[in-house]
């Protein structure tokens, strides 16, 4: 695994995500990988990308994007003021799962969210991602809140 690494994201890696994104029963019901990209993902990189309490990165395997995750640092006033660390959107490439390298991802996350002083981690998935529930759980991830979304 000498080639992997861990990066910021740059405006040409978008597509390489929202195709991981689309590559689940989930995602193919609300993403849209075609080419080229609706551009409504690229305003939404742009956003992403131009707001310092967001990071979103991407794995790569040499030139080969493989994974991803998004990171939004939060501001808080409960628990003395801490600084939350929220991951969403963690994915790897569907053909490099079972290689160790989601929990790569995540430590290098967690670690990221250290440096930047937060106290505590957080990260929602659905409710039928059960593989994902073991994955982080393993990690020392605990399911101790019940989350809400409501679609507009």
């Amino acid at each position: 695994m000498s080639a992997i690494s861990i990066r910021q994201a740059i405006e040409a890696d978008v597509a390489a995500i929202v195709a991981m994104l689309a590559d689940d029963a989930l995602g193919q019901a609300r993403e849209d990988a075609s080419l080229p990209l609706a551009q409504a993902y690229l305003d939404a990189f742009a956003a992403i990308d131009g707001d310092p309490n967001q990071l979103l990165t991407v794995m790569t395997d040499g030139a080969e994007i493989i994974g991803t995750l998004q990171i939004t640092f939060l501001a808080g006033l409960s628990q003395r003021g801490a600084r939350r660390g929220q991951i969403e959107a963690v994915r790897v490439a569907s053909g490099r799962r079972g290689e160790g390298l989601g929990q790569r991802l995540l430590e290098w996350a967690i670690d990221k969210c250290r440096e930047r002083g937060c106290r505590v981690v957080q990260l929602t998935t659905n409710k039928s991602r059960t593989d994902a529930h073991r994955f982080y759980e393993r990690l020392g991830f605990k399911a101790s809140h019940i989350g809400y979304k409501l679609e507009l």
